[in-house]
């Protein structure tokens, strides 16, 4: 095979951004995916001419303007504005808590009203010092809106009780006095028109690309194929599991094809109490507006992630941060790979952030 200056693992938006941006730099770069097709998890496939997210809902937003201007390069976006519903029960809310949930919650009108309801509750709990994410939310919302719109999605999204789960995952909760069902408060939003693949394709255009390529089995057949390695990819894989295993949370979806043009009016709903088995629906054509005869809906599945399966988000408590700190040394000694995205750095990114860290690595290469 030819020799190249990067070989990068992993073709989603992380090693693509970082590719493109060699690529104009002159360099020769080696993409490789372990899955059959590039653009990670935020992959979309064309499904009775919908636009499927295969990985869940994913929804560009960001408040900085630079990074909005850099992915519009790659794809015109919509104005599609996040705004989930939360069905409990037979009941319906809007999300955020904002003053639509308060309303339909209590019969109430104004936000003086629904700040008295909630302030009531926390005064009435007496929780001082939270030991637990239920007391947490519990001193943040109250009782109604933990118990209908918090507590059951939560246990499911963790595996766990909200008792069992450390305090700090729950910092803060928004609650909007307004009657305003925006999910995200940055300035800029929307969905790329014809899907995110089509960026993925046209950031990996100057690079050679192989999917279907497990990482380790290459590398192991091509030792000396570049000159540097940009790792996307579990960084405890990487280091053999030197010092164990981290913990990562995993998704499973269900998705169907239905018979019919609108399923539940909304691209996103959530399900909320712990007797529905899947945390939310979505349903892929209101991305996009679409008005196609049949529609597609996935069920997502939180579940507990082993060995074999794809790892989506890290556990990210003290004891999974001090293990990844140990990895991190590691990772510094080694000045011929670049660690990047979720797995590599072992945290939650906003695909906003996933550019802008994948562009401060190419600073630090580069020295621009």
């Amino acid at each position: 095979m030819s020799h190249y200056d990067y070989l990068i693992v992993g073709a989603g938006l992380f090693g693509s951004v970082f590719a493109y941006e060699a690529n104009k730099r002159g360099k020769k770069c080696l993409v490789i995916d372990k899955r059959n097709h590039i653009a990670g998890n935020i992959y979309t496939e064309k499904v009775e001419d919908i636009n499927v997210h295969k990985y869940g809902a994913h929804i560009f937003h960001t408040s900085d303007k630079a990074i909005w201007e850099y992915v519009n390069q790659f794809a015109e976006f919509n104005n599609y504005i996040n705004s989930p519903v939360a069905s409990y029960k037979d009941e319906l809310y809007n999300l955020p808590f904002n003053m639509n949930t308060f309303s339909r919650m209590w019969g109430i009108k104004t936000p003086a009203e629904a700040k008295a309801i909630i302030a009531k509750q926390i005064e009435d709990l007496g929780i001082t010092e939270p030991k637990n994410l239920e007391e947490q939310a519990l001193k943040l919302v109250g009782t109604d809106v933990y118990e209908k719109l918090i507590k059951g999605y939560t246990e499911k999204q963790w595996g766990r009780p909200c008792t069992e789960l450390p305090s700090f995952i729950i910092k803060r909760l928004p609650l909007r006095f307004i009657y305003d069902n925006n999910y995200f408060n940055d300035r800029y939003q929307g969905i790329p028109i014809g899907g995110y693949t089509q960026i993925i394709e046209k950031m990996l255009a100057g690079s050679d690309v192989k999917t279907d390529t497990d990482y380790f089995e290459f590398i192991n057949e091509n030792p000396d194929i570049a000159d540097k390695t940009v790792y996307t990819g579990q960084i405890d894989e990487f280091f053999g599991f030197e010092y164990g295993s981290l913990e990562y949370r995993s998704v499973r979806f269900e998705t169907e094809i239905l018979d019919e043009d609108n399923y539940q009016g909304n691209a996103v709903v959530n399900y909320t109490d712990r007797e529905v088995p899947y945390t939310r629906i979505i349903e892929h054509k209101h991305f996009e507006f679409g008005k196609q005869e049949k529609t597609v809906i996935s069920r997502e599945y939180s579940a507990e992630w082993k060995p074999g399966v794809e790892p989506y988000y890290p556990v990210n408590n003290d004891k999974n941060n001090a293990l990844y700190e140990k990895y991190k040394a590691l990772a510094d000694t080694r000045k011929d790979v670049i660690f990047g995205g979720r797995l590599g750095q072992y945290k939650y990114y906003d695909m906003d952030k996933v550019i802008i860290a994948a562009l401060d690595s190419v600073k630090n290469e580069f020295g621009e």
